[in-house]
This record gives C-alpha cells, sequence and structure tokens, in this order.
C-alpha cells in the first residue's frame, strides 16, 4: 500500500517528533487532538522543533567532508548527502512543513483519508481501547494503524482496531531526527503486506527500522531500558542515592553517555510514571518502586517534568 497521508493520533513529547518528521519527509501530516486545549498544548512543541530543526540545519555544512560526521541521521541517507544544495532544499523544506502542518479535533477530517494513522496517546490501556473503537468507522478499508506504545504488546488492542491485520506496532526512540530508529513489531494476525508497508514507511521517514519477528513485551530498546531506568529508580526510592549521584556513577564507571535520571528526563516523567504503575511491585507503596512513584509524581506537580519544561531532574534553560 502505497501511504501518502498520515495521521498522528496525540502531540506528547514523541508523538510531536513523530508528526515533524514525517511531514519533513514530505507525507501530508495532521495531527489529532482530543480538545482544542490538547491542540493548543501540541503548537508549542511543534515550533520547538522548527527551531530545533532550523539551528540544526545551521550547524550542517560544518559536517561537510568530515570523516566521522555528528549529524541528524534522519536528515541525510549517509554522509555523501550532506551539500550545501541539500542543506537550502531542507531549510526550506523546514519553513514550509512548519505552515502547513495541520491540527484538528474531528475525527472524520482527521481519520477518513487517512492512509496510516499512528496513536501516539497515553499509556493508559482503557482510553487505548476507546480511541480505536472511536476511530474505526471513519477509517477506509486499507488503512493502516500502528501504535507508538512503548509497553503494551499490540495483541492487547488488535480487536478494538476491527482491522487486526493492518495493526500493529511502530515505536520510536526519542530526538528521533538524530536517533533514527524506529522498532517495527507484528503480532501473529498481521498481515505481511502491512508489515512491508510500515518498514518501508520507516525507511522513508529516515528511520532505522529494527524488524520484530514477533511479539515481545519492551520490543527490543526498551526490553534493555525499562530495567535500566527501573534499576535508578529502586536506588532513588530506597534512598540509596540522588539521582545525580547515581547518573555520575554509571557514566564513569561504564563511560556512558547518560544516566537513568537524564534519559528519565528525555523520556519525560509523566511516561515514566505511567510505564513504572505497570510493574507489579508497584502496587505494594512500601516498595522501592512505589516510592519512587511517589517523588516522580511530586515533581511532576511541580512543573519539573524533564527537557520539555525546561527542568526535570537537570535544568535546561
Amino acid at each position: 500500500m502505497k501511504i501518502k497521508n498520515v495521521t498522528i493520533a496525540g502531540g506528547g513529547v514523541l508523538g510531536a517528533q513523530i508528526a515533524y518528521v514525517t511531514a519533513f519527509h514530505g507525507f501530508n501530516v495532521t495531527i489529532w487532538g482530543r480538545s482544542e486545549g490538547s491542540i493548543e498544548r501540541i503548537k508549542p512543541r511543534i515550533e520547538n522543533l522548527h527551531n530545533i530543526f532550523s539551528k540544526e540545519l545551521m550547524a550542517c555544512p560544518s559536517y561537510i567532508g568530515a570523516e566521522n560526521p555528528n549529524y541528524p541521521r534522519s536528515f541525510f541517507k549517509d554522509k555523501n548527502e550532506i551539500t550545501n544544495e541539500k542543506i537550502e532544499e531542507l531549510k526550506n523544506v523546514n519553513e514550509k512543513i512548519f505552515k502547513e502542518i495541520k491540527y484538528t479535533t474531528d475525527l472524520n477530517e482527521a481519520f477518513s483519508d487517512a492512509d496510516f494513522v499512528i496513536e501516539a496517546i497515553a499509556e493508559i490501556v482503557d482510553q487505548k481501547k476507546d480511541f480505536y473503537e472511536k476511530i474505526s468507522s471513519y477509517l477506509k478499508e486499507d488503512a493502516i494503524i500502528a501504535t507508538n506504545s512503548s509497553t503494551f504488546l499490540p495483541s492487547t488492542f488488535r480487536e478494538y482496531t476491527g482491522r487486526e491485520d493492518k495493526f500493529l506496532s511502530l515505536h520510536f526512540a526519542n530526538s528521533i531526527w538524530r536517533q533514527n530508529l524506529a522498532e517495527v513489531m507484528k503480532h501473529d494476525k498481521t498481515s505481511d503486506e502491512a508489515f512491508e508497508s510500515v518498514i518501508e514507511f520507516a525507511k522513508n521517514i529516515g528511520m532505522y527500522p529494527a524488524v520484530i519477528k514477533k511479539e515481545q513485551a519492551g520490543y527490543i530498546l526498551n526490553s534493555l531500558l525499562v530495567p535500566f531506568i527501573n534499576a535508578g529508580l529502586n536506588l532513588y526510592g530506597n534512598d540509596v542515592a540522588e539521582p545525580k549521584d547515581i547518573d555520575m556513577d554509571w557514566k564513569i564507571g561504564t563511560g556512558s553517555p547518560r544516566g537513568p535520571f537524564e534519559i528519565i528526563d528525555i523520556v519525560g516523567i509523566t511516561t515514566v510514571i505511567n510505564i513504572s504503575k505497570t510493574n507489579p511491585q508497584a502496587n505494594d507503596p512500601n516498595s522501592p518502586i512505589a516510592k519512587a512513584i511517589k517523588k516522580l509524581e511530586e515533581r511532576a506537580a511541580k512543573g519539573l517534568k524533564g527537557i520539555e519544561t525546561g527542568e526535570g531532574f537537570y535544568k535546561y534553560k
């Protein structure tokens, strides 16, 4: 199936990135929000991405001819494509898409002409089920749906979509213009045609498609990342050490660029809270993970949600 019109449902940190990168690569993008308030919260994120892309493109001439340039990998197929002509072309694209991305709360407007829908709403099962049921009557017969869920398997939701064979998972990392990873995971009823179409779509928006041949909780990335973050949260919840020391211990000891709390700031505290609440140990208020969740919720209530708000465990302004 040829994908041209793409609707992103939800415009949080990652939803906004998915929308912007998809538009940047020539697709017609609509962002659907539940309410006008949701739309108004999405627009500043898109504006911020426009500014980030502008700054990235301003730096791109310095990568020309470099042996190992640290360039935004979703912008160019490889380092040989980094030329002044290509950079100027992408600057024009950046200005164009910023003005042309569509926003709507109307279900018919958002979904009736969509070839591909990427669901990026909150990691709450009932909200996702309700969303799929709500949009099913508006979709074209051949439209494909993918969930960007970071923790739930696609089989959890497939019966609510009305198109089990055209439903699967497409999970992105963060800062996807640089960390250009898209994990494509099918379930046992996903058609090969839908699977291949989404793999091709991921390539077409500058991602590396990590193909996951069967359902795996946490995909590949979060199968590795979530236990790492949980280990940091357990130390934090049990008052073993402060986040800064936990991060520095990990970075100095392993040579890794980021510790668990720096990663939490990137992912966003709200997402980490929602994921952590699915941990069975979170039901015990005396467990380290439950104590950590309480601390995270207190920080979130103060607006300390991570990079997006300018401050989380670290300041970014």
